[in-house]
């Protein structure tokens, strides 16, 4: 409980018992109805317990045999046993009966979620990053585009997310607005979700896949529907040209180099699909799967030897020279 301690001072947005939408709050209800129950029978357990071990003989008992004869019958003992089985079983039932009903009725609660004029996403989880894409039919408009570890939502509207696992089994779970979603490689899933309260939500992978599963995140930013629009349309444009020389020389690393057969940057020849789309990476707010903060800080050292940030990914450790990758990294931070 400790350890969780921590971890919600880190990022308080992920908790599943503060709710930001209508399914959420369904599932802490049911959360909190559970507690009390078990809360109750718990006391009534210790209550009963507690009587058991202070309760005197009444006085003319029998006393304890001194040998192995067994001791002689006692019928009112037994009837007020078997008394107390029936009842503490027919309890038991009717409890265990009662949190049923309300499991299945929550679960039928979840999937009646209006999905009239919902916003459709792709989700594809890799080893370990999130790939992002918004259709061209899904986002309101024209002009799909693909990003990463972060999702833009707008504000009380419904969210289908198309859910696929590239490698291995992976599971989609933003505590405060949903459950969990299980990714089996190569069948299609979704989850449908709607945020009621503007914010910044974590979600992270909840199934062990490897490594580095402990650092596979990813935010959720609901933001008003004007917002949501602006963003849109910001992510849809390609990368701007790159606005000092040595910024262009940074492209021109990048492009030549084995940078571009691993990423994609729209509007330049770099066109790799191995990693996650770079054309706005600077608009986001969490580099490599949600591991750090997107600073040149963390970028540089992210280039320059990723192995040792986060053990295990697919991404080599930088081969250029120092003055190639602060060339890239100052065209890196144009794309936003």
């Amino acid at each position: 409980m400790a350890a969780t301690s921590c971890a919600h001072a880190a990022w308080p947005d992920q908790n599943a018992l503060r709710p930001a939408g209508i399914q959420a709050v369904r599932i802490a209800s049911l959360w909190h109805w559970t507690l009390l129950v078990c809360a109750l029978v718990f006391a009534a357990v210790l209550a009963a317990l507690a009587l058991a071990l202070w309760r005197r003989a009444p006085a003319g008992a029998a006393a304890p045999m001194e040998d192995d004869r067994p001791l002689p019958p006692d019928p009112r003992r037994e009837r007020r046993a078997s008394r107390v089985t029936r009842t503490a079983t027919a309890a038991s039932v009717v409890v265990l009966a009662g949190l049923i009903v309300a499991d299945v009725l929550t679960d039928r609660a979840l999937s009646r979620l209006p999905v009239t004029d919902a916003l459709r996403i792709e989700m594809t989880g890799h080893q370990w990053w999130w790939d992002v894409r918004y259709p061209a039919d899904g986002a309101g408009g024209d002009g799909g585009f693909a990003t990463a570890n972060e999702l833009h939502v707008p504000v009380g509207r419904a969210v289908i997310v198309s859910l696929k696992a590239a490698d291995v089994i992976h599971t989609f779970w933003a505590p405060n607005l949903h459950g969990k979603k299980d990714m089996i490689p190569g069948r299609d899933a979704t989850i449908a979700f709607r945020v009621d309260k503007p914010g910044r939500y974590r979600g992270q992978c909840a199934e062990y896949c490897g490594l580095e599963h402990a650092l596979m995140a990813f935010v959720v930013v609901a933001e008003p529907q004007a917002q949501f629009d602006a963003w849109v349309a910001q992510q849809r444009r390609p990368a701007v040209d790159a606005p000092s020389s040595f910024a262009q020389a940074g492209q021109r690393v990048f492009v030549a180099g084995a940078c571009a057969t691993c990423h994609t940057v729209r509007g330049t020849p770099a066109s790799g699909t191995l990693g996650p789309d770079l054309t706005h990476v600077m608009s986001r707010s969490m580099l490599a799967g949600g591991t750090f903060p997107n600073d040149r800080a963390h970028l540089a050292r992210w280039l320059r030897t990723p192995g040792a940030l986060k053990p295990g990914t697919t991404m080599p450790p930088s081969t250029l020279s120092p003055m190639e990758q602060q060339a890239v990294i100052a065209w890196l931070e144009t794309l936003r």
